[in-house]
C-alpha cells in the first residue's frame, strides 16, 4: 500500500516509517556515490586507506587526511589518531612512508623530518571522516 501524496483535497496524509526509510536510504546512496567519486580521484594507496579506515571504528579515525608541498614534492598527512602517542604519518606521493612529523610519546614524531611543519605549503584536505567531526 502506497502513502498519500499530500495535495488538493487530500488532507489524510500519513507519516509512515517506510516513507522515511526510502529517504533515508536514498541520501545514504546520493552520500556514498559522491564520497566514492571523491575517493576516486585520490591516489589508490589513498583510496585503500581511506576505506580501511571507513571501515573501522570513528573512534579510530584521523579524521582527515591533507595533501602539501613538502621538500619539492607532494607530499599527503596523515594526523595521529586521537588516542594513546600515537604517531602521525607522512607519505609521498607513491605511498611510501617519508617520517612521523608528530605524535609519540613526545609529541615530536620520528625525529626525520622536524621541518615540516616549518615549511610545508599548498594544504589541501583531500579527505575527511564524515563520522567524525573536525579535527
Amino acid at each position: 500500500m502506497s502513502t498519500p501524496i499530500a495535495g488538493p483535497g487530500n488532507d489524510k496524509v500519513r507519516s509512515t516509517p517506510r516513507g522515511w526509510s526510502f529517504f533515508a536510504a536514498l541520501t545514504i546512496a546520493i552520500a556514498c556515490a559522491c564520497s566514492n567519486d571523491a575517493r576516486g580521484q585520490l591516489p589508490e594507496f589513498l583510496q585503500r586507506l581511506t576505506a580501511e579506515i571507513e571501515a573501522g571504528p570513528a573512534a579510530d579515525s584521523p579524521g582527515s587526511i591533507s595533501s602539501f608541498r613538502y621538500r619539492g614534492q607532494t607530499v599527503y598527512y596523515v594526523p595521529a589518531f586521537p588516542c594513546c602517542d600515537q604517531l602521525s604519518i607522512l607519505y609521498d606521493a607513491d605511498g611510501a612512508l617519508l617520517c612521523s612529523p608528530d605524535g609519540g610519546i613526545t609529541g615530536r614524531g620520528d625525529g626525520r623530518c622536524p621541518d615540516f611543519f616549518a615549511t610545508r605549503s599548498e594544504e589541501t584536505r583531500v579527505w575527511r571522516d564524515a563520522r567524525v567531526a573536525a579535527r
